[in-house]
């Protein structure tokens, strides 16, 4: 009897072994090239997706740079929003607003410059720069006017950067004035009595520790202050002065530091008239086209302020991109 007749024809069992591996690992290898496959496919596909974002927020981006009126031919009124406390490190910073100012001057179609400020005060010296450079323009490009618009409140350092247009505008119940320098802080010398806490303040320079809030108050210090703080006061007063000229309706409390209405200051020869942005654009400047050249923070920055920094990664290890460059 033979091996075939001994097994009953089903011998092969190696030769299915066989062919089972052979077709496991086929199997095997086509689901991994499958996958790969699919994972480059879906890859690419959130790569584009990426991109396809980032094109659109770069498109937002020039279009606010732009501004809707910046689309439109033709000339136009210029804007420049002067919002919150002026200082160095604030959005309403001298450098922004003057950046903002000379755009608009340099615009061949700007038939006039608004300045539309809301603003508390801040800095005498940021309002000192921003009133210089609205005059030396002004001499540069005498065809073009300029117009402060204040919306909720014009005080102090905002007041110091408006007496430099060539007319004010307020609403009846705005708040203008202001005019005046303060400097204030806190004494903590009986509290540390009662705690019996000693100061010890070490100076090279008999006056360096002046105005300490830890320490007795000195008559000549207090004197120095006010005196600086006089001086400063009287710089403001003559820019007031100077911008304003015959207008103004002198009193005793004009320059005391007390704020008044856009009604009353029309009274007092603070403001010209009453009046919004638009109605200035349309009535004054006889463009009722207005195109924004403020200067804001830098879009992406503010992409990523909002978003974290955890989103800016992601973004950098996706397209390999580090702090130098590409990878």
């Amino acid at each position: 009897m033979s091996d075939n007749d001994w097994t009953g024809g089903r011998e092969v069992p190696e030769q299915k072994n066989e062919n089972w591996e052979r077709e496991a690992l086929s199997n095997l290898a086509l689901s991994a090239v499958t996958e790969q496959r699919r994972a480059r496919r879906w890859s690419i596909f959130f790569k584009l997706l990426m991109m396809g974002y980032l094109f659109l927020v770069l498109f937002i981006f020039v279009a606010d740079k732009k501004g809707e009126s910046g689309l439109k031919l033709g000339n136009h009124t210029a804007l420049i929003e002067i919002q919150g406390v002026i200082a160095d490190s604030a959005p309403a910073n001298a450098d922004t607003i003057i950046t903002g100012l000379r755009a608009a001057f340099k615009d061949d179609r700007t038939q006039g410059i608004i300045l539309r400020i809301n603003s508390p005060g801040g800095s005498p010296v940021q309002a000192g720069y921003v009133n210089d450079e609205i005059g030396r323009l002004r001499k540069e490009y005498p065809d073009i006017p300029v117009y402060a618009v204040i919306t909720d409140v014009c005080a102090s350092g905002g007041y110091y950067i408006a007496v430099a247009a060539d007319e004010i505008y307020a609403d009846k119940a705005s708040i203008v004035g202001s005019i005046g320098v303060l400097m204030d802080g806190f004494g903590f010398t009986g509290a540390m009595e009662k705690l019996g806490v000693e100061r010890r303040l070490l100076t090279a320079g008999e006056s360096k520790g002046f105005l300490d809030p830890f320490s007795p108050q000195k008559e000549e210090d207090v004197k120095h202050i006010k005196d600086m703080l006089t001086n400063i006061h009287q710089q403001f007063i003559d820019v007031v002065k100077k911008g304003r000229g015959d207008r103004l309706k002198y009193n005793d409390r004009l320059f005391s530091g007390l704020i008044w209405t856009g009604e009353q200051g029309i009274e007092l020869g603070l403001v010209d008239a009453l009046g919004s942005a638009s109605h200035v654009a349309r009535e004054i400047i006889g463009e009722e086209s207005i195109k924004d050249f403020t200067v804001r923070p830098d879009y992406f920055q503010r992409f990523a302020d909002r978003f974290g920094t955890a989103m800016a990664n992601a973004f950098s290890t996706q397209f390999g991109i580090n702090g130098t460059g590409l990878k």
